[in-house]
């Protein structure tokens, strides 16, 4: 197997910069992807961009997430070696981004419904609206079914349940309940010690971000296990509430100090020269810049 570059403008070029290349290299070894269980029948799979979890079941398979195309069919054929010609029931987008729903269209023909938040759907639509306008190839498999805060799947013995508590990340961005095996997968709503991208283009509000987490932390319990959408280790795209609380931590003191430098009257080029968001020193990597831009605009 051989990485693909799906990096070509815009969305694509932000998504895949969550995931450099050579971590993943060195933590995935000669192969480019990896399927992990994290139970018998609950998996996740990692390549290029946001994470996807998998349910296998008697009826069928569920997937949420689906990256960009190519590794969206090297999990299509790995689930096939494994599970034969269990077929495709449903496909969750946690939110539009292109690393987490341009894949969709390798499941064309195969899934029967593709479901996500409301205002999700309508961003996939649109941003496919405007790279046409640009004159850039722009092929998607929107999703068919859409809710508005709550929406429940019964697949067998799982139940999965996704909900929406409010603009965040974006102004669609749904977790998924596994609720059985007690797992949650947040989609882009939590980036593990990673500066996140906050995407005010599509409707993302941090303090609202900080009470979604709240409601968050409400619904699920103490013992649920997380799946995060992207982590500064790749290993640790697993965690706990802990993680959760970390993140918010981030937000309110990303939040603050943006607060506390724009009073001062510095200008945004001086505040974002920054390493480190004071009080929350955990969150490194690349993108500083886009946190900061986005707590300036919104303050």
């Amino acid at each position: 197997m051989k990485r693909r570059d799906f990096i070509k403008t815009g969305t694509l070029a932000v998504a895949a910069s969550q995931i450099p290349g050579k971590v993943w290299a060195s933590w995935l070894g000669m192969a480019d992807y990896q399927i992990r269980m994290l139970s018998d029948n609950l998996g996740i799979f990692t390549e290029q961009g946001g994470t996807i979890a998998f349910l296998k079941s008697k009826s069928g398979i569920v997937v949420v997430d689906s990256q960009f195309p190519n590794p969206a069919q090297h999990l299509i054929d790995e689930l096939r070696k494994r599970y034969d010609e269990t077929p495709f029931q449903l496909l969750i987008n946690t939110h539009h981004h292109a690393d987490h729903s341009s894949g969709n269209i390798a499941f064309k023909g195969l899934v029967k419904h593709v479901v996500a938040h409301e205002n999700s759907a309508k961003n996939q639509i649109r941003v496919s609206e405007e790279a046409k306008k640009a004159g850039k190839e722009s092929v998607i498999l929107a999703p068919d079914k859409t809710f508005q805060t709550t929406w429940n799947y019964k697949l067998d013995k799982e139940n999965i349940k996704l909900h929406y508590f409010g603009a965040g990340h974006t102004n669609g961005d749904s977790f998924v309940h596994f609720e059985n095996q007690n797992t949650v997968h947040t989609g882009d709503l939590v980036f593990n010690r990673r500066f996140p991208y906050i995407d005010k283009s599509a409707g993302a509000d941090i303090q609202n971000w900080i009470k979604v987490l709240d409601k968050a932390m409400d619904t699920f319990d103490a013992k649920t296990q997380y799946i995060f959408g992207h982590a500064l280790e790749p290993q640790k795209i697993i965690g706990t509430q802990e993680d959760i609380k970390a993140h918010q931590n981030y937000l309110e003191k990303l939040l603050e100090y943006v607060a506390k430098e724009k009073k001062a009257g510095k200008s945004l080029e001086d505040i974002s020269k920054v390493k480190v968001i004071p009080g929350a020193e955990e969150w490194q990597g690349q993108g500083i810049e886009r946190s900061i831009n986005a707590a300036y605009q919104e303050l």
